[in-house]
């Protein structure tokens, strides 16, 4: 793993309390393609059968699974979970081989609609398939609704703490919603607690396009378990991770999951931290970064440590420093990600025009931002925003709420390269 480390400043005044930014950049290594022998994969498919999902939804979603299987390696391990008011083991996880194509494509095609949405009962029957069989290379879960959930445990919270813990067993958990009439906050928390990806397909043929855009990064992966320890020195007051990850207050730190990571892959995670009055000049450590992953390849766990240092100068000189340009820019860049959750509530809440005007003030925010600081990225969103508030009044709120949703989901988790995730438009359409 490639790591570096920038603070939107580096001075800070003496006998001054301040906030400092600092922006971690992190790049996996890229997978070796003359390797013919890749690691072995675990995933299980929970699949939505209610009756919602009667007729294309769920044919669609068959045809996506059998080609999935199609693209696996014979080691590889697979299973299959439908739920409607029920979970049901359609495929016991196993080994490819060991179960045979022909026998794996015959049972996805033989799953019909039923009745009511328990997705609870289906993720954790998934989760059940997946630690029976999984091995130090960890697991994927793959979970695929249209409904809202109405029985079994139906909270976002306490279902992220699920995803969360089976996280820390290295078991992934990515989510495709269906429609319009899928519930998303339960998908999008399900993601994050998981460090997986959320995707919105608006039809059927969008759907089985993220399904094999999933089956892409596992088999890219190259990096797992990697987490981020943030250690502040003990006159610190505060640190906070600014990325909407999965994150834990230990012994004296925060430590932040990160998950899997594909080949060549790339991310940027922000965090504050409350600098507390110094009375001596010159480097003064502030806190202390410990990076661990395990590389796929060999299961080799590797730990990066890296101090965080300010230099403390006469107030006089501090007041002249001027922000990194790159760290206030991903700084503007979350803060849009956050505004966005609060344009979702009033989408939700049916409050159109509330909704229209968040949008063109978060855009308005953007655009009036120094052209040294707005780059590409910042440039995209602001037409992505611009686009988004256009289709208010001629899209339905369920579709743009869904589009916000999924569009947040995989920004602010500090993805800058992976492609997962979002809403899913196929080239059928």
């Amino acid at each position: 793993m490639h790591i570096n480390a920038h603070l939107d400043v580096d001075l800070v005044a003496i006998e001054s309390t301040d906030s400092v930014t600092l922006m971690l950049e992190l790049e996996a290594p890229a997978a070796d393609d003359s390797s013919k022998d890749r690691p072995e994969h675990t995933a299980a498919v929970v699949l939505d059968r209610s009756g919602s999902m009667n007729g294309l939804p769920l044919e669609s979603a068959k045809r996506a699974l059998i080609s999935l299987v199609d693209r696996l390696d014979d080691r590889d391990r697979f299973g299959l979970v439908t739920f409607d008011d029920a979970a049901q083991v359609v495929i016991p996880a196993g080994k490819v081989g060991d179960l045979g194509r022909d026998r794996l494509r015959h049972d996805i095609d033989s799953v019909v609609a039923g009745g009511t949405t328990d997705l609870s009962s289906g993720y954790l029957r998934g989760l059940q398939e997946v630690n029976r069989v999984a091995t130090e290379t960890g697991a994927t879960v793959l979970l695929l609704s249209d409904g809202y959930a109405n029985a079994g445990v139906i909270d976002p919270v306490q279902l992220r703490g699920l995803a969360k813990r089976a996280a820390e067993h290295r078991v992934t958990t990515s989510t495709i919603g269906i429609g319009l009439g899928y519930d998303e906050a339960i998908l999008t928390e399900l993601a994050a607690g998981g460090n997986g990806n959320h995707s919105f397909g608006h039809g059927p043929d969008d759907a089985a396009a993220a399904v094999a855009a999933e089956l892409d990064g596992l088999l890219s992966k190259t990096v797992q378990a990697a987490s981020l320890l943030i250690k502040p020195t003990s006159d610190v007051s505060g640190i906070m991770v600014l990325n909407d990850l999965s994150t834990i207050a230990v012994e004296h730190g925060v430590l932040a999951e990160l998950g899997d990571f594909y080949s060549g892959e790339s991310r940027r995670i922000l965090v504050t931290i409350d600098v507390p009055e110094m009375a001596a000049l010159g480097l003064q450590q502030v806190a202390t970064l410990t990076l661990t992953y395990v590389e796929l390849a060999t299961l080799e766990q590797h730990t990066v440590t890296l101090p965080v240092s300010v230099n403390v100068v006469p107030q006089d000189v501090a007041k002249g420093r001027v922000a990194k340009p790159e760290v206030a820019r991903e700084k503007l860049f979350l803060e849009t990600q956050s505004a966005k959750r609060d344009i979702e509530v009033a989408l939700r809440d049916g409050d159109v025009e509330a909704a229209r005007e968040r949008l063109s003030a978060a855009r308005r925010i953007l655009s009036a931002e120094d052209a040294s600081i707005v780059d590409d990225q910042l440039l995209g969103e602001i037409e992505w925003l611009g686009d988004t508030e256009l289709m208010v009044g001629s899209e339905s709120p369920d579709y743009l709420s869904r589009r916000l949703s999924s569009d947040r989901s995989r920004k602010s988790r500090g993805y800058k390269s992976r492609t997962q995730g979002g809403e899913v438009i196929s080239d059928a359409e």
